[in-house]
């Protein structure tokens, strides 16, 4: 199962950074620190890395990507799109030290921590390994039957919006635990499989390619 497959590699990590210099230092760092780390250079990139089934839990993401490297957009998109992917990712944002509403934007839309620039290795190894902590709790609650949401919705849009978010969420996350196998996913929410598929075709969730 993906979230049994994902706490035995929690030291896996995805640098999303377009600057190849502070992307190398970076990478080989985290390496000589104990950690498995893939790279991508913009969203294309970061998007197909996470699409994969033995995708890292672990997301170092700087938002500044291109082709707009001074907007957040792209990271924004990359970080809203990978929780759709998979919900248990943990995101930890690289950001500027003038952009705190970045910071808190990325947080509201699920990240998992942020980090200001010019940031330290240690303040990086900190973040990881507190996020690390994190994803393995979250992978042994799975595995006693339990999922912990992450759900950010606006007061005015009402308990029917909150409520299709945390439908659709649970789906995906348990749909990616049971490996992408829609009778054991019918199993574990204790629904037909009937239901689960027009659940799937609901939300648009499809097992990555």
């Amino acid at each position: 199962m993906r979230s049994q497959a994902s706490a035995a590699a929690n030291s896996a990590v995805l640098l999303v950074e377009d600057d190849a210099a502070l992307s190398g230092y970076l990478a080989a760092s985290l390496r000589d620190n104990g950690f498995t780390v893939q790279t991508a250079q913009d969203r294309t990139q970061a998007l197909a890395c996470l699409a994969q089934p033995s995708a890292p839990v672990l997301v170092l993401l700087d938002l500044g990507l291109p082709p707009q490297p001074s907007t957040m957009r792209e990271g924004l998109a990359v970080l809203d799109e990978g929780l759709r992917i998979a919900p248990n990712l943990k995101i930890l944002v690289l950001t500027g030290q003038d952009d705190a509403s970045a910071a808190r934007e990325a947080v509201r839309r699920g990240a998992f921590d942020f980090l200001l620039k010019p940031v330290t290795l240690d303040a990086v190894l900190q973040a990881l390994r507190r996020a690390q902590l994190f994803a393995r709790e979250e992978a042994r609650s799975e595995r006693e039957g339990q999922a912990r949401l992450h759900i950010t919705t606006r007061i005015g849009e009402g308990p029917k919006e909150a409520g299709a978010a945390a439908e659709e969420q649970l789906l995906r996350r348990t749909f990616t635990a049971a490996d992408y196998n829609v009778a054991e996913t019918a199993r574990q929410l204790g629904l037909a499989r009937e239901h689960v598929y027009y659940y799937l075709n609901k939300y648009g969730i499809r097992r990555p390619q």
